[in-house]
């Protein structure tokens, strides 16, 4: 069970952005194709006021929308997913 899941599309920047920054810490998380999976979507556009934004993260239960490195960061560390 992954405590991460980023949700996204392929071809966004933001989202490959994220994606390398968890790579490069060594977090494992599991990506949704937001562009493949309609429940996924809805479930971006329920905790975005209807915008698809990409990537919006769950760490775990914390949602970020289109989070900075040190966004993420700083929840991983709060739900002591990182040292």
């Amino acid at each position: 069970m992954f405590g991460v899941k980023v949700y996204g599309a392929d071809w966004c920047e933001d989202t490959r952005r994220a994606r390398a920054f968890l790579d490069r810490l060594g977090v494992q998380y599991q990506y949704v194709d937001i562009e493949r999976d309609e429940a996924a979507a809805d479930w971006v556009r329920e905790h975005n006021d209807g915008k698809e934004r990409k990537p919006t993260v769950d760490v775990a239960g914390q949602v970020l929308s289109v989070p900075t490195d040190h966004e993420l960061t700083g929840a991983l560390r709060e739900r002591g997913l990182m040292a």
